[in-house]
């Protein structure tokens, strides 16, 4: 597997693809262009969550300024996420420090972690109205103390589990704030999520950067693609049902992900 890359025009066009997708759904950043990277293009999955998570940031902070000028960002969950999701990659980049992340043996572990979080991203996504159903009743009980300590706590879960993959900020956050804040508008809960995974991926980016698993040309490559790619995807997002979206991502990522895991 290739480290670092030169240009190359295919990277282009994976970010418009990407970017596509995340114009559509909110989602489809960690959760397809990592897996991409290293199956498609044999980029090591350590260059290929070092380089998502920058690329992650980089966009989730333009999604973020859209949804601040609306108004659909809740900055108390936010702030509660990133308190345990910023320490949590912290600590995280500390822990992985002391393996050699370029590695072959790294490089496994990285991916299998990785197509395990694409199962259950995927699985989020498709049974998310029923876990919603089953769950939700008990968590209405929660007193706002009590949801403000599971937040923090969601927040040291996706930190450990992004800075070691790219994925789980998009939907599994979604669905845990759903959960946590059933009365909150589905907007602000989508705009608090984007929000938070700003901080998180940069931090971890950065940390991944000093480990020296950040490809700066393919991160170039990849953000000149996805940046139109964002926006015509914003624009048919109106014209193509939600419903129909959802099901083929999760289906691709259910490929991906048992792809990377057997």
């Amino acid at each position: 597997m290739a480290l670092f890359t030169s240009f190359n025009p295919g990277f282009m066009l994976s970010g418009f693809f990407v970017g596509l997708l995340i114009g559509q759904t909110g989602m489809g950043g960690g959760s397809l262009m990592t897996p991409i990277l290293v199956l498609f293009f044999g980029i090591h999955p350590a260059a290929a969550v070092g380089t998502d998570l920058l690329y992650a940031s980089a966009t989730k902070t333009a999604g973020t300024l859209v949804h601040g000028l609306n108004r659909t960002v809740h900055w108390r969950i936010v702030a509660r996420l990133a308190s345990g999701s910023v320490p949590a990659t912290l600590i995280t980049l500390a822990a992985i420090s002391r393996f050699n992340v370029t590695g072959p043996t790294s490089g496994r572990i990285i991916a299998l972690v990785l197509g395990v979080m694409l199962l259950l991203t995927a699985a989020s996504l498709i049974f998310r109205r029923r876990f919603l159903g089953l769950v939700g009743p008990a968590l209405e009980r929660l007193s706002p103390r009590q949801a403000a300590r599971y937040t923090i706590v969601t927040g040291v879960i996706l930190g450990v589990l992004v800075t070691i993959s790219s994925v789980g900020a998009g939907a599994l956050g979604v669905t845990a704030l759903l959960l946590l804040y059933p009365r909150v508008p589905m907007a602000v809960i989508v705009g608090s999520d984007i929000a938070h995974a700003v901080p998180l991926t940069l931090v971890a980016g950065l940390g991944h950067w000093y480990l020296g698993s950040v490809d700066w040309p393919l991160l170039t490559s990849l953000l000149s693609g996805s940046i139109p790619g964002i926006v015509l995807g914003s624009y048919l997002s109106a014209h193509i049902p939600d419903a129909v979206l959802r099901p083929i991502l999760a289906m691709t990522l259910i490929v991906v992900g048992a792809r990377l895991v057997f």
